[in-house]
C-alpha cells in the first residue's frame, strides 16, 4: 500500500531549530543599551515636569485662597490653613462660605509631601506663602517651590 519509493520528508536538525547563546547575548545588550539611552534623556526631564505640577498646584490654591478671601474678607487663618478652602468655617460667616468650596481637593506635591500655608507669608512679602518644601522635603532651603518664585 505505500509505496517505498516515496521518502518521507526531512526534518531539520535539531541545531539549527533555535538562537544561539550569542545570539542572545548581542540581542540583550542591544536592548539593554537602548533601554540606558531613554533613561538617561528622560530622567531630566521628569524632575522638570515635578517642578512644573508643583508651579501649577500652588497657582490653583493661590486662586482658591483669592476666592475664599474675596467671599470671607480675610485669608484663612495659619490653624485652619489649606484645609479652609475645602472645609467651611464654623460661626456666623459660615453663610458665606462658597457651597462646595474653592477648590475639588487638596492634593500632595509632587514628591508626596503635603503643601505648606504660613499667614502672614515672610517670603513673598505677602498676607500668605503657599508652597512645597521641594525634592527633599525639607522646609526653608533653595529647592522649596513656592508663590514667592
Amino acid at each position: 500500500m505505500s509505496d517505498p519509493s516515496i521518502e518521507p520528508p526531512t526534518t531539520c536538525p535539531p541545531r539549527d531549530a533555535g538562537f544561539s547563546l550569542v545570539e542572545l547575548l548581542v540581542t540583550v545588550s542591544i536592548m539593554a543599551l537602548l533601554a540606558t539611552a531613554v533613561v538617561i534623556s528622560v530622567g531630566p526631564v521628569l524632575g522638570k515636569s515635578r517642578i512644573d505640577r508643583a508651579r501649577a498646584d500652588i497657582s490653583a490654591l493661590e486662586s482658591g485662597l483669592e476666592q475664599y478671601s474675596f467671599d470671607m474678607f480675610n485669608y484663612p487663618g495659619a490653624d485652619a490653613g489649606l484645609a479652609a478652602l475645602k472645609t467651611p468655617p464654623s460661626g456666623e460667616t459660615n453663610g458665606q462660605y462658597r457651597p462646595g468650596g474653592y477648590i475639588k481637593r487638596i492634593q500632595q506635591d509632587p514628591w508626596g509631601n503635603d503643601y505648606h500655608y504660613v499667614v502672614p507669608g515672610p517670603r513673598s512679602g505677602g498676607a500668605y506663602d503657599v508652597f512645597s518644601a521641594g525634592p527633599d522635603g525639607q522646609v526653608g532651603n533653595e529647592d522649596d517651590i513656592g508663590n514667592w518664585n
